[in-house]
């Protein structure tokens, strides 16, 4: 766990100095505190005090809100790496995090949700994947009865933080990445869901690399779906050069509809689960450490509760070829 004395050094300064920070001492320069801060952010580090608070009995518990409906195809590898990621940092906090699923609430109004939480002593909301369409949860965030920490969702407020990746520079670069390596111009590109969050910016992501690279980019929506996928692989990828994903589950379905149809095309995915691995091909995909970011959410909300403003997350992604050896190594 990281320590005041990795801050200290981190900031290049005493950890008098960093302790003074935060405790918010006057004499203190404002340069000073933007190191300090910045080192604190950049090393994820959770003040002894934060988590003294949490620990209290006059603070409530914080629910891990989840859609698993949303993820049915990945076996819901997705949100168990969220929860195992969210528990496994609130248990080194002794913070005392419960699992709320989506239909749990799906019928409740703002006040019934409210009282819902409430009778549960919930003080904190970590929500992950909240969609357009989620509008009384987004009512509720927007009440600011609790604080909230969004996981790819927008939104910044007083109680209010977002944490994600960068889902359109992430897309462009594994597309690109692909159609560099393969000389492709002609592109089958499979959405996610329309009006959501993640699948718009990731759409922006090919966009973008669309218009400096002068692709001609055929864009379907798969749903997140491996068997929409697929139908739509084997519908359009003879007259397409590559096939571009926005998750590994719809990477799968176009790569198995290829296996079929007895043709080659290069095919890249996004997120990184485990299954990718399983496809029979190896696979360009972005992996994104949800474990990790689970845990990120877990210490921004502590820095919440402990009086703390919002802001907004940005974790790191990687690139990475998927294949078999990698799932069972």
């Amino acid at each position: 766990m990281v320590s005041i004395r990795d801050v200290a050094k981190h900031a290049g300064v005493a950890i008098s100095t960093v302790s003074k920070v935060l405790n918010n001492y006057p004499n203190v320069s404002e340069k000073t505190k933007q190191k300090v801060n910045e080192a604190i952010q950049e090393l994820g580090f959770v003040p002894n005090s934060i988590a003294s608070a949490l620990s209290s009995k006059q603070t409530g518990r914080v629910a891990l809100l989840l859609d698993v409906n949303r993820h049915a195809q990945t076996v819901d590898e997705i949100p168990m790496q969220y929860i195992v990621g969210a528990i496994n940092r609130a248990k080194e906090l002794n913070v005392d995090v419960i699992t709320v699923f989506f239909t749990m609430i799906r019928e409740m109004d703002v006040e019934e949700m409210t009282r819902y939480f409430q009778s549960q002593s919930i003080e904190g909301l970590i929500i992950c994947g909240l969609s357009k369409q989620d509008t009384v949860l987004h009512k509720l965030v927007q009440s600011e009865r609790f604080k909230v920490v969004l996981i790819d969702a927008p939104g910044v407020g007083e109680h209010t933080s977002n944490i994600h990746i960068d889902h359109t520079k992430a897309q462009y670069e594994v597309a690109k990445e692909i159609i560099m390596q393969h000389k492709c111009k002609r592109i089958l590109y499979i959405a996610g869901k329309k009006n959501g969050y993640v699948s718009e910016e990731r759409m922006q992501g090919m966009k973008k690399l669309a218009a400096e690279m002068g692709l001609t980019v055929f864009t379907r929506t798969g749903n997140f779906s491996e068997l929409e996928a697929r139908k739509i692989t084997l519908q359009y990828a003879r007259r397409r050069e590559a096939i571009i994903c926005a998750s590994d589950m719809m990477a799968i379905g176009a790569m198995k509809a290829l296996i079929d149809m007895d043709i080659f095309r290069p095919v890249c995915g996004f997120d990184g689960i485990s299954l990718m691995g399983y496809a029979g091909k190896q696979m360009h995909t972005v992996k994104q450490d949800f474990r990790q970011i689970a845990a990120k959410a877990v210490d921004e909300m502590a820095r919440l509760m402990n009086g703390q403003k919002g802001q907004e997350i940005i974790m790191p992604h990687k690139l990475i070829r998927m294949e078999y050896q990698d799932v069972i190594s």
